[in-house]
Parts: C-alpha cells; sequence; structure tokens
C-alpha cells in the first residue's frame, strides 16, 4: 500500500499505519513501513485473548508474556515513529515473533498446555520473506527450525500448567487460525499492492516502449535490434516555434507543446502507428514497426494530414505558427538502446532522408520523397513540388500531400527550389 493509498484522517488505524512513513521513502519502502505496522497492530490485538485468559486462568508470567509485547511494541511505535528507521522496528518486531511465542509455550509447560503457542513464531521467517529478501528469510526459518527443535527435546522436562481442556482445544484452534488468517491475509495484501506497482512499472515501461518490445524486454536480456525491408517515417516540426518560446513563459511553452504532443499521441494511437520520440519541438512517428503492416503508407500519410487540422484546432496558444511534415519510405534499423533509460530508436538513410524532408520543407505544407509518393498516388492528391536541393542527398524529386483522394491529381508548383513556394489549398 502506497503513501497515497491511506487517505490521512480516514481512520485511526490508516493513521497508525502511517507512523513510520517519510515523504523520502520510496514505494517499497513505504509498502514494508505500512504492512509492518499493520502486522504489529493486528498481533497485539490478538494477543489481548491470551493475555486476559491467562490471567483468569492465574498463570501472571505467561499472561506477562503477550502483554510484553504489547508494551514493548507500543514503545518501539512511538520511537518508529521519531527516527522513521524501517530496520530497527523491523528487527525488533521479528525478534519479538520468533522468541516470544517459544518462551510462551515453555511457560505453559510444552506444546499441548500451550496448545503449539510456538507456531506464532513462523510469522518471524515469514515477515522476513516480506519485508527484508529471501537470503535473509532462511536464516530466520533455521531459527525458527532450531526453536521447535529445542521446544521438543525440552517437552519432557517441563511441567504442564492446569488449563482445562476446552480451553486447550479452543487455543489450539485460535493459534491455528489465527496463524493462517494473519499470514494469508498479510501475503495477500502485500501480493496485491506488488501488483499494483508492477502494473504501475508496466504502464510506465508501454509509455517508453512499444509494446513487442516492452514484452521482449522482460523476457531478453540480450541486444534488441531488427532490420525493417520497408517502413515510413515522419517528421513534425513547429516552424518559428524558437521565436514564439522566447516570448512566452517556460510553464506556458510546456503547457503548449504538451498540448499539443498529447493530441498528436492520441492521433497516433487511433492510426496505428509508434512514436518514436520528441526532439525538442520536433515529433517523430513510424508506421511498419515494430509489427510490419502493409498499409503503412497510408496510415502515416492519414496521421499527417489530421496533424495538420490538429494545429488549427489548438492553434490560439501558438499564435499563426504552422507545422512542417515530412515523410519518407523505406529500410530501417530499429532497436533499443539504454540502461537505465531505455529508448526505441531508428536509424538508417530512411530516417535522414525524412528529416531532411521536414527541415527543408514548406511552412504549413507535408512534404514526401518519390518513394513515398509511388505507394500513395492512388489514394491520394499531390502536388508535385519539383526537384530539391536536399543537404547531403543532393537532387530530389518530392511533392506535396494534399489529401486523401481515389485519384491523383499532380500539379508542378515550383520550377526549382529556389522558386518561392507556397503551400496550395488542401483539397
Amino acid at each position: 500500500m502506497t503513501a497515497s493509498a491511506i487517505p490521512r484522517g480516514r481512520s485511526f488505524v490508516a493513521r497508525i499505519a502511517m507512523t513510520g512513513v517519510s515523504p523520502h521513502d520510496d514505494e517499497q519502502e513505504r509498502l514494508a513501513k505500512i504492512v509492518l505496522t499493520l502486522a504489529m497492530l493486528l498481533v497485539a490485538a490478538l494477543s489481548c485473548v491470551w493475555v486476559i485468559t491467562y490471567f483468569a486462568l492465574g498463570l501472571p508470567v505467561s499472561a506477562a508474556i503477550p502483554l510484553a509485547y504489547q508494551v514493548i511494541s507500543v514503545g518501539w511505535l512511538f520511537s518508529f515513529g521519531r527516527t522513521k528507521r524501517l530496520e530497527s522496528f523491523r528487527a525488533s518486531q521479528l525478534t519479538m515473533m520468533l522468541v516470544l511465542p517459544f518462551l510462551l509455550q515453555l511457560s505453559l509447560g510444552g506444546f499441548v498446555p500451550s496448545s503449539a503457542a510456538i507456531l506464532w513464531s513462523f510469522t518471524a521467517p515469514v515477515g522476513a520473506l516480506m519485508f527484508k529478501s529471501t537470503h535473509s528469510s532462511l536464516r530466520w526459518f533455521v531459527a525458527y527450525a532450531v526453536l521447535l527443535a529445542v521446544a521438543g527435546l525440552l517437552e519432557s522436562l517441563l511441567s504442564p500448567a492446569d488449563i482445562p481442556t476446552p480451553i486447550q482445544i479452543a487455543f489450539f484452534v485460535l493459534n491455528l487460525a489465527g496463524l493462517s488468517i494473519t499470514a494469508f491475509l498479510l501475503l495477500r495484501f502485500f501480493v496485491l499492492e506488488r501488483e499494483k506497482e508492477r502494473a504501475k512499472s508496466e504502464r510506465l515501461l508501454l509509455n517508453v516502449l512499444p509494446a513487442p518490445i516492452a514484452a521482449r524486454l522482460r523476457d531478453s536480456h540480450g541486444t534488441i535490434a531488427d532490420g525493417f525491408a520497408e517502413v515510413t517515417v515522419l517528421f513534425a516540426d513547429i516552424v518559428d516555434f524558437t521565436t514564439i518560446s522566447a516570448a512566452v513563459a517556460p510553464e506556458q511553452v510546456v503547457e503548449l507543446l504538451n498540448g499539443l504532443f498529447s493530441r498528436f499521441d492520441r492521433l497516433t494511437e487511433r492510426h496505428g502507428l509508434e512514436k518514436i520520440k520528441t526532439i525538442g519541438d520536433a515529433y517523430m512517428v513510424a508506421g511498419g514497426l515494430p509489427l510490419p503492416r502493409e498499409d503503412h503508407a497510408e496510415a502515416v500519410a492519414d496521421l499527417a494530414l489530421d496533424m495538420m487540422n490538429e494545429l488549427n484546432v489548438l492553434g490560439n496558444g501558438l499564435g499563426a505558427s504552422q507545422l512542417r511534415i515530412g515523410i519518407d519510405t523505406g529500410p530501417v534499423v530499429a532497436g533499443v538502446i539504454g540502461v537505465r533509460r531505455f529508448i526505441y530508436d531508428l536509424w538508417g538513410d530512411t530516417v535522414n532522408t525524412a528529416s531532411r524532408m521536414e527541415s527543408q520543407g514548406i511552412p504549413g505544407g507535408i512534404q514526401v520523397t518519390e518513394r513515398t509518393y509511388e505507394k500513395l498516388r492512388d489514394r491520394y492528391s499531390f502536388v508535385e513540388r519539383g526537384t530539391v536541393v536536399v543537404k547531403g542527398k543532393g537532387e530530389m524529386r518530392t511533392w506535396l500531400l494534399q489529401a486523401r483522394s481515389p485519384q491523383p491529381i499532380p500539379r508542378r508548383i515550383a520550377e526549382s527550389p529556389t522558386d518561392p513556394v507556397q503551400p496550395p489549398a488542401a483539397g
């Protein structure tokens, strides 16, 4: 259970459970502190039955043992609230859970008179497993086994207390049921909270990596790298955003980008594409990976058209800004890089060319390469821009995507890349 999972002031028990939690604790430490405190409260409450019963039977020494657990636990809880140190509180609880049931059984004269009270010592290795580590829990289990053996060896030397048989039977049932219920509830509670944390981590991982890649990363520790014979890559950039951002507060810059890119994220998901990354005010998407699909070029083209429309919807904060989009189709290499902060990225000439289509495109235009045009010409309308000198590529013939259409409408709008070019009206 996380700190936020227990609303402050909601209940007395909830407030006590948060006693040792510090704002600086990570989720795992907060969970351990809360569950250990709840376990202490549960055992202390059940101990009242033993204290009252043994005092009533005239067994003050036996009654003093569970009472000592209650008093010491309360003292440690106050100390825990001040120091917030889990280690000392955990050590005290596990030690008392291990030793006191053993002493209680000896004081009552063995297994039968005590109704096998030593079974409660088993909560120590269980608690160590939950709150420390598997290695540490093994040592606590060995200690439990040793105490169990010692109790067996001393059995013949002890004088049984005079406890009525019905009470012994009732305590047998109470010990077995109490231990089983306590262990089950705590383990179930702990596992449920761990599952919540795992689900949260899973969501965070899926925000960084495509689902198929995340699954492969969980199942394999090797390098994840794939070659794709044909995908379509899109780069989008906000024209003159640097100038715009210099004129507004930093918070507003982040808010504007977050608003626009969140809309782009939803569009990307709707079209079944993969967002690769954002670089400043640039947005990169790919279609046809990590799972190949035949209509990757069409999906990216539809996304580009929708992105243009989306900027118009959000355009208040961005003034008269326009998008500049570039698209190319071809082979790429894709893979995961990084150790602590993973990123799924693409490499290859197709990526570089798509980036050049964007950077050397025109405001408000969706510039595509010839190989993208050839895949889309039968279903979309284009305007031929002409031959453009592309940095690092030389002269390239490019087109401007206009709209989805059953018949292409090729027109030449520039004789050379130096001619002034205005984006034609869509449609």
